[in-house]
């Protein structure tokens, strides 16, 4: 599934509230919304309608739910940054990011579990 929904850093932090609720009623989501972001009726409104339009989250009769996963959007944004960023290598990355943080020993174990999983997938 080919996932292109850029959003803002407002609208993630949005997203990212309704995809720990949800499904949730529009009006428990403003009284969150009021609480976590500070913001009125209107702005969560708006912001709703805009992910609703990108094809992130759906509003019917109230209910609001994801048409799109937490897991899909941003496993479709790292994607999209390796992509960007080297060339859609994902050793370039792992590189990069490894070379600036030092690993666990057990994060070291849990991405080669990952990698161990993928080559028995059939996905290598």
């Amino acid at each position: 599934m080919i996932i292109d929904i850029e959003l803002g850093a407002v609208q993630e932090r949005f997203a990212d509230i309704v995809w720990a609720n949800e499904p949730i009623g529009s009006g428990e989501l403003v009284k969150i919304c009021e609480e976590e972001l500070n913001w009125k009726k209107s702005t969560t409104y708006t912001v709703l309608r805009k992910l609703c339009e990108k094809g992130l989250l759906q509003n019917v009769d109230g209910i609001v739910s994801s048409l799109v996963s937490r897991e899909a959007f941003y496993s479709a944004k790292s994607e999209q940054i390796i992509e960007d960023s080297f060339q859609g290598s994902l050793p370039a990355f792992v590189a990069a990011f490894i070379s600036r943080k030092n690993l666990t020993t057990q994060e070291a174990d849990e991405i080669q579990k990952l990698i161990d999983a993928s080559k028995k997938e059939g996905r290598s």
